[in-house]
């Protein structure tokens, strides 16, 4: 019986907008388009509301006519918007302040059109700001006016961009649903276009352009029935674009993870989830859901939308850092890469952030009061976390030297032992700390605050390497035979094409415990260590034939018996030499404890060098 009445209702609505009632706020909205809502006082709220009121339902009553596309659609939700105006929504989370702007603008146009209002000479207008009157004062010395008999409100705004406007306050829209409850009784008091329409609202949908109202009175009358407020067809609907919404994102999830393509494996199925909640809300629109259940949908879209933004911001920033990691330039493991993934992970952390304080403010949640107490934990958090803190300023301080690199063989810190164990590979540089591969395969962790205060010797930064030997020739090797070996190691070292050096050091440098010691230093032109060596074995089997050849041979620790007769000392160059030493007594020239400043510029620079028969020789 309800739903015929109410097909019968609908009828006579379609009859009744043919009568073209408040045709004057038509044709000057018509006329005006760009005329904004006069707003100055009560009573040019009061009526500037109604105005347009009326005039949004009679473009209600076409739509609900038969004349449904998307211009008259969109006509009328200009309208909507105009008559929100005069609502107070400042203090409605933006998240839902359509819903509830919505629902608080008919139902204020609803009760309004059915209480008694107070004559139009009865309503302060600008002339009435000198005087109180019927104003009254609040503590914060807003002004307010209320309708007689009745708690609907209208306030002056003090400040921002619509000051000096009166609106219907926010606890009035907040209470819009209450005043109509008590008031959907009343018989109207005013000639509306459409009457009762927020008793057909539940199973209409004048929002949507894909389903006409004569389309929705044919529907069958179970589905016109409302719950919560919501007609059985529209929750039909809605359980069907949810599961279609959960079947794409299921679908897509699926696809993505079988991709080889890691970036499409970790950015297609948020910006699904991004783009799904904006096509969900359009098709929602649809249904022009109303009450509590849209402000809930409205919100869970809200956070579905951001969540996914977030998690987009997250994983897109690491994924871009993995990309420009990628590069051949940059190692994997290496310093670069690592403050490249930290500065990816802030980031993804400032923008997720970001974007959970601006949803916190759309949904009326405002977590600003949260930054006192990050101030005091967060000392705390910075004193427990000191190592760690020390860490990354030694990471930075080894990212701004760059003493070593992954894959380096370096030498690192102190070691007392004999065998310098403190060397090896870089295999990876963190954050936190140094990992490296020693020489005996083992893997030393060094913290980062630690490592860049060692002193380091990276090897492989070297454009040559220096060969430094001793060879130690034995004692019965003559004079001519260490020129010989000399002469033919030069020789070798300037005609072998990987020494560098245009002048080998090959030198005669002293005596050793058992042996005559010849050190030879060049310069090989090679940076790696493995052809280094190789080099090194072809240099030192080339030394070995030119020993071989001289007729010498290499010392070796020993100690040497001579069993021979003492034939005593050479008695003709003792008495010569004592002769000569009594001669300088004699003279007063004995050269004890240093020859006088005569003789050593005398005998300064007489010897031959470089010797005779050398090239350089001045003869």
């Amino acid at each position: 019986m309800c739903y015929q009445y109410l097909n019968r209702l609908s009828i006579s609505i379609i009859l009744f907008c043919c009568l073209s009632i408040s045709t004057s706020a038509a044709a000057a909205e018509e006329k005006n388009p760009l005329q904004p809502m006069d707003l100055s006082s009560p009573r040019a709220t009061l009526k500037s509301f109604l105005d347009a009121g009326d005039a949004g339902f009679q473009q209600m009553a076409k739509i609900l006519q038969g004349t449904h596309n998307r211009a008259e659609l969109k006509k009328q939700s200009e309208l909507g918007r105009k008559a929100k105006t005069a609502l107070d929504l400042s203090e409605i989370p933006p998240a839902v302040v359509f819903d509830v702007g919505r629902d608080g603008m008919f139902y204020l146009y609803d009760v309004l059109s059915r209480i008694e209002l107070p004559a139009a000479a009865d309503i302060p207008d600008k002339t009435a700001y000198a005087e109180i009157g019927n104003y009254s004062k609040t503590s914060d010395q807003s002004v307010t006016w209320t309708i007689p008999h009745s708690e609907i409100t209208l306030t002056r705004m003090t400040e921002g961009p619509r000051k000096d406007q009166f609106l219907f306050s926010t606890s009035t829209v907040l209470r819009a649903k209450e005043f109509y409850e008590k008031t959907r009784s009343l018989p109207y008091k005013r000639d509306v276009p459409v009457k009762n329409y927020i008793e057909m609202r539940p199973y209409l949908s004048v929002n949507g352009w894909l389903i006409s109202a004569q389309t929705i009175e044919a529907f069958p009358d179970w589905m016109k029935f409302a719950i919560y407020q919501q007609a059985v067809w529209k929750w039909l609907v809605l359980a069907i674009l949810i599961f279609i919404m959960l079947l794409v994102i299921r679908l897509v999830h699926k696809r993505s993870r079988r991709s080889k393509n890691k970036y499409l494996r970790h950015l297609l199925t948020p910006f699904v989830l991004l783009i799904l909640p904006i096509v969900f809300n359009m098709a929602a629109h649809q249904l022009t859901l109303t009450g509590v259940v849209a402000e809930t949908i409205s919100l869970i879209d809200e956070v579905l939308y951001y969540f996914v933004l977030a998690w987009i911001a997250w994983t897109g920033s690491m994924s871009i850092a993995e990309l420009v990691i990628a590069s051949p330039k940059i190692p994997d493991q290496g310093l670069d890469a690592s403050l490249l993934r930290l500065t990816a992970r802030i980031i993804g952390i400032i923008l997720v952030i970001s974007i959970i304080f601006y949803v916190s403010s759309n949904l009326g949640v405002p977590l600003y009061g949260l930054f006192t107490g990050l101030g005091v934990g967060g000392i705390a958090i910075a004193m427990g976390a000191k190592s760690t803190i020390e860490n990354f300023i030694g990471s930075l301080n080894l990212f701004a030297d760059k003493p070593v690199s992954v894959g380096d063989f370096c030498r690192y810190g102190e070691d007392a032992g004999p065998n310098f164990k403190r060397a090896g590979h870089i295999e990876s540089i963190g954050i936190r700390s140094t990992r490296i591969r020693g020489i005996d395969n083992s893997l030393t962790t060094i913290p980062n605050a630690d490592f860049s205060m060692m002193h380091i010797v990276n090897y492989d930064v070297r454009s040559k390497i220096l060969l430094l030997t001793v060879l130690g020739l034995r004692y019965e090797t003559t004079e001519d035979q260490m020129r010989y070996v000399i002469a033919m190691l030069r020789d070798m070292l300037l005609g072998h094409p990987r020494v560098i050096d245009e002048k080998p050091r090959v030198r005669f440098i002293g005596f050793g415990d058992f042996s005559l010691n010849v050190e030879i230093r060049v310069n090989i032109n090679t940076a790696d260590r493995n052809e280094f060596r190789a080099i090194n074995e072809d240099i030192y089997l080339r030394v070995m034939k030119i020993v071989k050849d001289a007729g010498t041979g290499f010392a070796f620790p020993s100690s040497t018996v001579y069993l021979s007769r003492d034939d005593g000392l050479d008695e003709e160059h003792q008495q010569a030499a004592e002769a000569k030493v009594r001669d300088w007594c004699s003279a007063q020239e004995l050269p004890f404890p240093d020859f006088t400043f005569e003789y050593r510029k005398k005998n300064r620079n007489t010897l031959e060098y470089p010797p005779e028969g050398s090239p350089e020789s001045s003869e």
